[in-house]
């Protein structure tokens, strides 16, 4: 993978996408991002988890797509594949998700602006560098032969198995609350499918799926986001682990935290 792209303002911002990376891998062994169950009055103002989540995701969307359409290779097949593939995780990280949540009526707010400020910084990297490199083509990678390379179809098929496992997760988790009278419970020990290996299947899947877009895209902003994925949730998902473990005495003791069978 190449670092320099020859345009300042990318490889400026790509830097410092490299140096926030480092700032979330070490701030993961510190503290969990205050939200959800972990959510804590001490940070502040908290927000709606609906409207927290949209406004976290939608910089994704929308720096993305002003990017991409900047470019002169915007038409061009692979870009094309490539802006499909972004488009299908952020229509549901960004749009489905955020409005599919099933919030308990009257509890108080749990997304902490300050995770959402940092939650916007993230998505905007994000989009930029991406949007950009797949319009501008930078290292003149993407031609129509790059949907038959090799690193291309391994990491689609990767991704889409990452997808496919965090998108049935979060449904899973989701059906847990009535959706006629969400209020009947809070938490529930989810089963089926991912869950019976892991306490933590969407975040499995969230892991597995960068992985896979930073194969088949193989560029840096790839590891980026693949890097503070794996920084914000690996110490979440040992922390929600614990959790469950220690309200439900008969939480299925050979779950494992995250990865089948081994944490």
């Amino acid at each position: 993978m190449n670092w320099y792209t020859g345009n300042a303002v990318y490889d400026t911002v790509l830097t410092v996408a490299f140096a926030f990376t480092a700032f979330v891998l070490i701030g993961g062994l510190i503290t969990q991002s205050p939200y959800g169950r972990f959510a804590s009055a001490k940070y502040g103002l908290s927000l709606n988890p609906k409207l927290g989540w949209w406004l976290m995701e939608i910089p994704a969307t929308v720096v993305f797509a002003v990017a991409y359409l900047s470019g002169p290779h915007r038409f061009e097949p692979a870009s094309l594949v490539l802006a499909a593939i972004w488009v299908l995780h952020y229509g549901n990280r960004g749009w489905f998700f955020p409005l599919a949540i099933r919030q308990v009526p009257g509890k108080a707010a749990s997304f902490s602006v300050m995770v959402l400020g940092m939650g916007m910084f993230v998505t905007t990297l994000h989009g930029y560098l991406n949007g950009m490199l797949f319009s501008h083509d930078y290292f003149g990678r993407y031609g129509s032969d790059w949907l038959t390379d090799p690193r291309f179809l391994l990491g689609a098929a990767v991704y889409l198995c990452g997808f496919v496992l965090l998108v049935s997760s979060e449904r899973i988790v989701r059906n847990l609350r009535d959706k006629a009278d969400p209020g009947t419970t809070e938490y529930r020990i989810p089963y089926g499918l991912g869950f019976r290996y892991v306490t933590s299947p969407a975040y499995l899947g969230e892991l597995i799926a960068w992985a896979g877009f930073t194969l088949l895209t193989w560029g840096l902003p790839g590891v980026v986001i693949f890097l503070i994925t794996f920084g914000n949730l690996v110490p979440r998902a040992l922390a929600t682990h614990r959790w469950y473990r220690e309200k439900f005495a008969d939480y299925p003791a050979e779950r494992k935290a995250l990865v089948p069978y081994v944490v």
